[in-house]
């Protein structure tokens, strides 16, 4: 299942006031706020109420009936966080001289243009994964994911030495970025 498809069963959860999709939403999106909160002048205590905030504003939007989401949703929480946060921050008087470049340090237009296409590059790149077949998936997976080293990937793979199962690894390697490359260039 893609990462948009996940995101709209998400949403729909949250829309029904789910308790597991709340609690899913937390832990896929709430370190990235955390980082933010304190990359930019705030503490855990400021990151956990500024996710707070940032799920009643999603869950309010969520209440109209009229919300659609145009990107990820990662993309569109990141985006309420920051703006919340800046108006925090300046509530507080603590956007100082210091954090006047805060739009140099989290700048969301680009931000959130540059996660998109990165976001899209993933989605693509899962599709090729999807259509590359076994045993490459898995070949690949297990040494890029799983970080498992050649002589052991030989062994589950059934290769007669790491030096096989890395001459393999590269043909695959090379058949995934044909077929990503093909789709990029489909989507460009």
């Amino acid at each position: 299942m893609s990462t948009i498809e996940q995101d709209k069963i998400l949403i729909e959860g949250i829309a029904r006031e789910d308790k597991k999709a709340i609690e899913q939403l937390y832990k896929a999106h709430y370190t990235m706020i955390q980082s933010m909160v304190l990359a930019n002048a705030g503490s855990k205590d400021d990151a956990a109420d500024l996710f707070q905030e940032t799920v009643i504003v999603l869950f309010e939007k969520l209440k109209t009936g009229q919300f659609e989401l145009q990107s990820l949703l990662k993309t569109y929480l990141y985006s309420i966080a920051r703006r919340l946060w800046l108006k925090k921050l300046q509530q507080q008087q603590r956007y100082t001289h210091q954090n006047e470049h805060i739009e140099e340090t989290i700048p969301v237009d680009d931000d959130v243009e540059h996660h998109q296409q990165l976001q899209n590059n993933f989605v693509m790149m899962e599709a090729a994964m999807d259509k590359i077949g076994e045993p490459c998936k898995s070949l690949l997976q297990a040494y890029y994911l799983q970080k498992k080293h050649m002589n052991v990937i030989a062994t589950e793979f059934g290769y007669t030495n790491a030096d096989n199962a890395k001459t393999q690894k590269y043909k695959c390697l090379v058949r995934l970025k044909k077929l990503f490359f093909a789709q990029y260039k489909n989507n460009s």
